[in-house]
């Protein structure tokens, strides 16, 4: 491990075991997202990231102080679980059973360690927005050393290891890495964290203003299309605030424009991302016909993956001889878990926006600025929802997906917590009352 990367790491696990429980997450986030995957140690088969070690400080802590889920388990929780147990018995299914396994219980363990720990430390829309305000400053480095990039054609955070010295150059376009092992990715972080620091509007106007700044600064330094897609998917959610109350028209009206377009196009609905380019150099075309092939080949993945998709492009990548370039995280999903692994996966995010619509009705009994930073937070979903159509999340950049889930987790169950409390309260005193009339007679 690279030794500045060690103080660093040893930094932030510190402040995760000692800080306050509401600022304990803060670590985590800054650990992950500055240090790459290629630093860490090895344990036997078992690769630990320095995500993966700050992930197992945040659980030392949870156990030392015997914290809790605010609210108990809610339904978002379970099919988390049942995400993870289904990909772990897929395993069974796959060649090279003991390589595979391994693999995805380090995806397992990232996954839900992430997302269980952001749920534990998070227990009130309060620390939501305070997560959300402490990950605009996490974002200021980020931003920082991808502008330099762009103007020195040099990388700060390579000190950190794990990524490259010097940005990448694409049709005269410098795409910046920043310290994820992809501009895309890169640039994904920003895109996709743009509403919530936009949802600060109402609370902190200069917190908000340096949030956006930082986003479109990472966006922008990206050079790549996909993050400014995720970016307006992200700014277009927000323009249906004042309109909210037509959703179910807004959502019905979406399905029938994609039934209409799938009549009047000479190929599938989907082929529409082939045609949106920003930057000059996207590969949306690659995106869509990886979606027809893959349906083309569903009886080879449907039930529990596949460990050959080398004949669904014509192109295939240079790191792995037996898959293509898997640019979709659904379909990475249906890959390594078949169909039960994908709707589990959409299933979490199909739930986590209904917790929103359910936490939003409760918009009277709610002070506006907390119900538009819940709809900053539905709209950061929603970019996540789109960005996963073209882009796998393999690197650090998975933290911003998570971190969502659980803060629309720690957010849905705030009010099942209060409600828990007020009934257990309730009975208590009416525990009280029966005593004190049994002594009274």
């Amino acid at each position: 491990m690279n030794p500045i990367t060690a103080v660093l790491l040893l930094v932030c696990a510190g402040a995760v075991l000692f800080l306050p429980r509401r600022w304990a997450c803060i670590p985590i986030i800054a650990g992950s997202t500055y240090v790459g995957l290629g630093q860490g140690v090895e344990i036997g088969p078992f690769s630990f990231t320095t995500l993966r070690l700050l992930i197992a400080a945040g659980a030392i802590r949870v156990v030392l102080f015997r914290e809790r889920l605010p609210g108990g388990l809610i339904g978002l929780d379970r099919l988390m679980m049942l995400w993870a147990i289904w990909l772990c018995i897929s395993s069974v299914f796959h060649e090279d059973l003991r390589g595979n396994l391994i693999e995805k219980l380090g995806n397992i363990y990232t996954a839900l360690g992430l997302y269980f720990l952001l749920r534990i430390f998070c227990t009130s829309l309060a620390d939501v927005v305070r997560l959300i305000k402490a990950t605009a400053i996490v974002l200021i480095p980020v931003a920082a050393g991808m502008l330099t990039e762009q103007l020195f054609l040099r990388n700060p955070f390579a000190m950190l290891g794990s990524v490259p010295e010097a940005p990448m150059i694409r049709d005269g376009r410098t795409r910046s890495f920043g310290p994820f092992v992809h501009p895309i990715l890169a640039g994904t972080a920003g895109g996709v964290s743009l509403p919530l620091m936009i949802g600060l509007w109402h609370r902190n106007r200069k917190t908000a203003w340096l949030g956006i700044i930082v986003c479109l600064s990472i966006v922008f330094s990206s050079g790549s299309s996909g993050p400014v897609m995720s970016a307006l998917a992200a700014v277009a959610a927000l323009c249906v605030w004042p309109y909210r109350r037509w959703m179910r028209a807004l959502r019905w009206s979406a399905v029938v424009i994609y039934i209409i377009l799938n009549i009047v196009m000479n190929v599938p609905a989907y082929y529409i991302i082939a045609r949106l380019d920003v930057t000059g150099s996207s590969t949306g075309w690659h995106r869509a016909a990886l979606i027809e092939s893959s349906l083309v080949h569903l009886e080879e993945w449907w039930f529990a993956g596949t460990d050959y998709t080398r004949h669904w492009m014509p192109s295939g990548v240079s790191w792995n001889a037996n898959h293509t370039d898997i640019t979709n995280h659904y379909l990475q999903m249906g890959v390594i878990g078949g169909l039960p692994l994908m709707w589990l996966f959409l299933g979490s995010i199909i739930l986590a926006f209904i917790y929103v619509g359910r936490r939003a009705s409760l918009a009277k009994y709610l002070r506006s600025r907390d119900r538009f930073i819940i709809w900053a937070l539905g709209a950061a979903l929603f970019a996540h929802a789109t960005t996963c159509i073209s882009v796998s999340y393999f690197d650090q950049s998975v933290l911003f997906l998570y971190l969502t889930l659980a803060a629309i987790g720690s957010m849905y169950a705030e009010p099942l917590r209060e409600t828990t409390r007020m009934r257990g309260a309730t009975e208590e005193t009416d525990s009280l009352n029966e005593t004190a009339l049994q002594d009274v007679g």
